[in-house]
């Protein structure tokens, strides 16, 4: 692998930080462990490393393994969480903690395999991006042993967060990436669970930073071997109101816009409805005069009369439409005074730095 010219660090190479949150792994930390060690050695002649191993309160025997391994190996550094504080909270640590030049965050299960680590960072380097991104759902990207259920789920999920962001990226919520260093550290990043993920690119796309993707392989064999399964219904719940909740902070007034829009579509059918029978019964009544505001309000006072619920459906349609309507002229309103608060705060906070 070619080191990359433009390093900030012209005297020495490039210093790669791994993240590897764990949660409750104790049957397979070891192995793994030495599994990431064993192949970052093998880049040993491109750059420097660490393992940043964030034990976010587990109950089993992770903290101790993971002290055990990092003891014969210093590239690696152990971070404890007292009490289990959830995905965002673990990277976030990684993230302060980290000191390289670039950061990988990586599945400790290896459902991504550790050679995705050297595609990730030619792909950084050779494109100067801020951030390059892995997707199994992208054209060349691959699945194997994923459950059927949790992938549709999944794609469905980041399509949803595709369109709302109207980026024609393929995974939103995927950890597996690759960030420069100084960027990832300088968010300010909010979010304690699995939005994270799609937190930071909404972060990046207001800072107007690059992004790339590049396909990868999410191979859940090992997971089966092992015994272990994060497929529940409730964990598939969880992760598809997450994403949908993730969704909603890349164009909040999509959804309210698209309420309203369906709410219209009642009020104009009750609107047409009424006309039509208007029309029908206009010719068929006899009033003093023939004046045609005397008859045509007999005409809607009739129809009333037969079908009132009706109008008030009418009504109140129209009411709650052009509520949503406003709702969402208010949240782009908010959304654009966030992105300008967020965008001059992380410019002072650069200048400062």
């Amino acid at each position: 692998m070619e080191l990359n010219q433009n390093s900030t660090k012209i005297h020495s190479k490039p210093l790669v930080s791994v993240i590897l949150p764990a949660y409750n792994e104790s049957a397979i930390l070891k192995n793994n462990l030495e599994i990431f060690c064993k192949y970052m050695t093998t880049l040993e002649s491109d750059f420097n490393w660490e393992l940043l191993v964030i034990n976010d309160g587990s109950k089993d025997e992770t903290g101790k393994i993971a002290e055990e391994v990092a003891s014969k190996c210093s590239n690696i550094k152990v971070i404890h969480h007292i009490v289990n504080l959830n995905l965002g909270n673990a990277l976030k640590t990684g993230f302060v903690n980290s000191k390289g030049d670039y950061v990988i965050t990586m599945d400790l299960d290896l459902s991504y395999s550790v050679d995705h680590i050297e595609k990730l960072l030619k792909t950084i380097i050779v494109t100067q991006a801020d951030m390059v991104l892995a997707s199994p759902y992208m054209k060349g990207g691959k699945n194997t042993a994923v459950p059927f259920i949790r992938k549709i789920m999944s794609k469905w999920v980041n399509w949803i967060m595709s369109l709302s962001s109207q980026e024609k990226y393929h995974t939103f919520t995927c950890m597996v990436r690759a960030y420069k260093g100084d960027f990832i550290r300088s968010l300010n990043l909010k979010t304690k669970d699995y939005e994270i993920n799609p937190e930071i690119i909404y972060k990046a796309m207001i800072l107007r930073a690059r992004i790339i993707e590049i396909p990868a392989h999410l191979d859940w064999s090992l997971q089966r071997k092992v015994g272990k399964s994060r497929v529940s219904g409730m964990r598939i719940f969880k992760g598809v109101v997450s994403g949908l909740m993730a969704s909603f902070i890349f164009r909040p007034y999509i959804y309210y816009l698209g309420v309203s829009i369906v709410i219209f579509l009642v009020f104009f059918y009750m609107l047409a409805w009424i006309i039509i029978n208007i029309i029908n019964i206009y010719p068929t009544l006899s009033v003093a005069g023939h004046y045609f505001d005397d008859r045509f309000s007999m005409a809607i006072s009739s129809v009333f009369s037969s079908r009132p619920h009706a109008f008030f459906i009418g009504g109140i349609a129209l009411l709650v439409a052009l509520q949503f309507l406003s709702m969402g002229f208010l949240s782009l309103q908010n959304k654009r005074y966030f992105e300008e608060l967020f965008h001059l705060n992380s410019s002072i906070k650069d200048k400062i730095r």
